[in-house]
Parts: C-alpha cells; sequence; structure tokens
C-alpha cells in the first residue's frame, strides 16, 4: 500500500491523532503556565505602601516594584553557629527577628537613599549594598541574627527560643546604642503613652560628627553639634482588643500605613510574626519571613551568587490578610528623620487616631507625671459587686515601675 493510499483512507485516523497532540499541548501550557498573583486586588480603593498611596488599576506594577524593593528577612540555613550553640538555622523560631530587622532595614533605607528610591536585580548601589550587609548572617556584623539572639540571651531568651515583639523591639534599641553610622535614636512608647518630651529629648542629646561627609549629606546636615536631631525610630505597642480585634479601631489602625513616617507594623498570630508595609481596603499587605533560603554574602555583588544572595532577599509578591485575622497585639513603628517630621507625626496621630468621635489606640502627652507606674488589672482589688470594669491599663501613683513578665505587653528588659 503505497503512502497516498494511506492517507486516503486513514484521514479519520490522523485528525484524531493531530487533536490529541494539540490537547496535549494545550494541557502542557496550562500546567506550566504562572497564575496571576493574588497580592494586590484590582479595587478603586487606595493602596498604601508605607506612608505612599498608589491606585491599583493604573499603578499594579509601580506597586510591585515599591514592594520589591523592601529589604525581605526570612528564615535562612547553614549560616555560622550563633555561639556555641550549634544552631546554623533560625527555620521556626526567628520570625519575630527577622520582622525586626526588616523594620530597621527599612528605617535605613529611608533615612539614606529616600522614599523613592526603588531596587532592581541589577542595583549595585554602595550605601544599599553597605545597608544590606548589616543585616547578614554572621556575628560580626550589627543586625545579624546572631547579635540579636546573643543579645536576646544576655536578657534571658535562650537562643532559638521564640521572641515576642517586646524582646526583637528591646533588643534592636540596645544594639543601635552601638551603631555609630546611623546614629539612631530606638525608642518604645509603652503603656499606651507617648509622651513627646521624652522623645524629643532623646534626640536631641549633644552629639558630635563623627567626619564622614557621606553621612552628613544623606541626613542633610552639614554637621552633627549640639542640640541636632538623632533620627528616630518609635515603635509604639498597642492591643486591638482581648482575644481578637476590635472592629472599632480598624480605620485608626489603617490610617497608621498613610502617614509619611510609616515603617509598618510588626504582628501576626501567636508564634506566627508577620511584617505588615502597607493596606487595602480592610487587607492588610505584609512580608512573610516563614520561607526558608540558604545563607550568603552579597559583598559587592560582583558575581552570579551574590547576585543570587541579593536577590533572596526581595520579595516577588506580598501577601495579603483581613485585618480581623491578625492577632490584637501589635507594633506600630516610625522614622521621624528630623524633629520636624516627628512634629508632624505627633499631629497626625492626634487628629486622626485621638481626636474626638474616634477610638483611640493610645494617648500622647507633653510630660510624663512622676510616680506613675502601671499595674496589671488582676493586682487590683475589687471592693464592690458593682465596681465599674476596668480598663486594659491602670494606671497608679505609686513608686517604682512594676514588670510584667509577659513578652506580649512590652515590659522593659
Amino acid at each position: 500500500m503505497d503512502l497516498k493510499h494511506f492517507l486516503r483512507n486513514n484521514n479519520k485516523l490522523l485528525d484524531k491523532f493531530n487533536m490529541d497532540l494539540m490537547f496535549e499541548a494545550y494541557l502542557t501550557h496550562e500546567s506550566t503556565s504562572q497564575p496571576e498573583p493574588d497580592d494586590i486586588p484590582h479595587t478603586k480603593d487606595p493602596v498604601w505602601i508605607l506612608g505612599k498611596k498608589y491606585n491599583a488599576l493604573k499603578e499594579l506594577e509601580e506597586i510591585r516594584k515599591d514592594i520589591r524593593s523592601r529589604l525581605w528577612f526570612s528564615y535562612r540555613k547553614g549560616f555560622v553557629s550563633i555561639g556555641d550553640t550549634g544552631i546554623t538555622s533560625d527555620k521556626g523560631w526567628g520570625c519575630m527577628l527577622r520582622c525586626g530587622q526588616m523594620v530597621m532595614a527599612q528605617a535605613l533605607l529611608f533615612l539614606h537613599l529616600g522614599r523613592d528610591w526603588k531596587w532592581t536585580p541589577m542595583t549595585k548601589d554602595k550605601l544599599y549594598l553597605k545597608i544590606l550587609r548589616m543585616f547578614e548572617d554572621m556575628k560580626c556584623v550589627p543586625y545579624s541574627i546572631h547579635q540579636i539572639a546573643l543579645t536576646g540571651a544576655s536578657e534571658g531568651k535562650q537562643v532559638g527560643e521564640w521572641f515576642g515583639p517586646n524582646t526583637v523591639a528591646q533588643v534592636l534599641k540596645k544594639l543601635a546604642v552601638h551603631d555609630d553610622w546611623n546614629s539612631i535614636v530606638l525608642h518604645i512608647a509603652l503603656d499606651n503613652l507617648l509622651v513627646t518630651n521624652e522623645v524629643k529629648r532623646l534626640c536631641l542629646q549633644t552629639s558630635k560628627s563623627d567626619g564622614n561627609p557621606s553621612k552628613d549629606r544623606f541626613l542633610n546636615r552639614s554637621h552633627l553639634s549640639k542640640n541636632s536631631w538623632k533620627p528616630l525610630v518609635l515603635i509604639i505597642p498597642v492591643r486591638l482588643g482581648i482575644a481578637e480585634i476590635n472592629p472599632i479601631y480598624l480605620n485608626a489602625f489603617k490610617a497608621c500605613f498613610t502617614f509619611q513616617q510609616s515603617l509598618g507594623v510588626i504582628g501576626g498570630k501567636p508564634n506566627h510574626a508577620l511584617y505588615f508595609i502597607g493596606c487595602v481596603g480592610n487587607d492588610v499587605i505584609f512580608l512573610d519571613p516563614h520561607t526558608t533560603q540558604s545563607s550568603g554574602s552579597v559583598n559587592n555583588k560582583e558575581n552570579d551568587q551574590e547576585r543570587k544572595i541579593d536577590n533572596s532577599y526581595h520579595c516577588q509578591f506580598a501577601s495579603r490578610l483581613h485585618i480581623l485575622q491578625m492577632d490584637p497585639s501589635v507594633a506600630v513603628c516610625f522614622l521621624c528623620r528630623f524633629e520636624s517630621e516627628f512634629d508632624s507625626l505627633c499631629d497626625l496621630l492626634k487628629d486622626n487616631l485621638l481626636s474626638t468621635g474616634k477610638q483611640p489606640l493610645f494617648e500622647i502627652c507633653e510630660e510624663r507625671t512622676d510616680h506613675w507606674r502601671t499595674v496589671h488589672p488582676r493586682e487590683l482589688k475589687v471592693e464592690s459587686s458593682n465596681s465599674k470594669s476596668l480598663p486594659f491599663n491602670v494606671l497608679e501613683l505609686s513608686g517604682q515601675p512594676l514588670n510584667d513578665h509577659s513578652d506580649d505587653d512590652f515590659e522593659f528588659l
């Protein structure tokens, strides 16, 4: 039988064969194509990322570029042992430490490179690389997992033990004291109270120039002298409910992401820390540290391996979560590079969070009343069954401050 005769008598067979090939190709394409990520919804609601407003319908790629420009710190494996513990990975216990690193890293990026700076895989900016190296997984750098874990250990938190938000905030405060390059003041406003003059006294302490002209230039100062303002990282721990977030706090909480001083929010779920960088509608946008990657150094980003390491510090797509699904204990974070920015922030907080008719997240005053301390409600004796319900924090005139040892209540270490 010749070929022409075979084809004439087997057209149906060939047609079926061709259709099978086409269908297989279609299935292969469907299985390998990437679905559209659900990071940013297509909505008319404004999208806020660390104080910057976007339109999701017109600026989706710009939003994603902004998110990719944030330094993303996740679990790492294969780094040098933390002290003599033999621990070479923070998987399973380091998520809150990584969230603390992300807050501090965003502060340094904004301080030195500005809010509008964008990262790309080709970025080799010397200041950017210097900032990134301050967080790498080795003991000798200022804000490494090693430094945070070992400083926590000196305060009673064993290496490998899960940190609460208070511990990481207090440890970063201790580490910032030794960071001469940035001269940052990290202040934690305890007891739901921000005392403005306390902050100003800390940030206006006498300081001298270290002779680094590039530092002075990027801080927009010709020199650091008496009464110069030290950049402020302000952390305000708040509780937005008892077991879950109370909806009355939603608008005030979302407003925190709209201020130009915003550094985001540390929060998440119990033993599951997340770094929230923005909001859209009633959803919060966050970076999740629960991805384990290999440790390595970016150095000067000269070869493929160093470029790969640099890429691993930038998340391609953020995640979203409804605000009411968050744990009610959060820490709201801000950066005030200058005194004028702190004054502006205080005005914004008063207008948006503390004004009449709104449920306040915390209180602001100029000076703290002498000898006032926080007392946990369980310490108070209720003498009458008709007594009114007690607030979450109660102030009592007394002598020394009382330390509550719950890690989520932001006690002093």
